[in-house]
């Protein structure tokens, strides 16, 4: 099977595991042999220490938030056993008992590995917060449903 098909296909699992609150699914994406995490706002972690922060993190948020994540890729790049590829992480964040939407979109770049059961999963995560163009006072949209008036009447952060 074509390897940009399988890493896209993993892409999938890692958005689902995000939409659907799944923290094992989620972490079943990264290399189970080791990966690095360089991930905004936080120390760069290896390893099993990367293993478990992802773990905090994303138990946390998803015991404060319903997420929504639409992923972006721009491009796959496969050489061989590692790959990479980099785009968009756009999420929507709905706090747990509330109304009000947060919206959020963080560049990044994902370095990929095959392991010996020929399953590609991350081996290095590095992301950072992206920052809205503006030009002539009209900025750049991100999300969709800002184009196309969906969720309409809901506060935007």
């Amino acid at each position: 099977m074509d390897d940009t098909y399988l890493i896209n296909a993993a892409k999938t699992q890692f958005r689902d595991a995000y939409n659907r609150g799944n923290v094992e699914q989620l972490l079943s994406v990264f290399d189970e042999e080791g990966f690095a995490d360089m991930s905004e706002d936080g120390p760069s972690l290896y390893d099993e220490d990367a293993r478990e922060g992802l773990r905090r993190r994303a138990t946390e948020l998803f015991a404060r938030y319903d997420v929504k994540l639409t992923v972006i890729v721009i491009k796959i790049i496969v050489a061989g056993d590692l790959a990479y590829d980099y785009g968009w992480h756009e999420f929507t964040l709905r706090p747990k008992g509330s109304e009000e939407t947060l919206r959020k979109r963080h560049r990044y770049l994902e370095v990929w590995r095959k392991n010996s059961s020929g399953q590609w999963r991350i081996a290095s995560f590095i992301n950072n917060a992206d920052v809205r163009e503006e030009l002539d006072g009209h900025t750049s949209h991100w999300f969709l449903s800002e184009e196309h008036g969906t969720d309409a009447g809901d506060p935007v952060r």
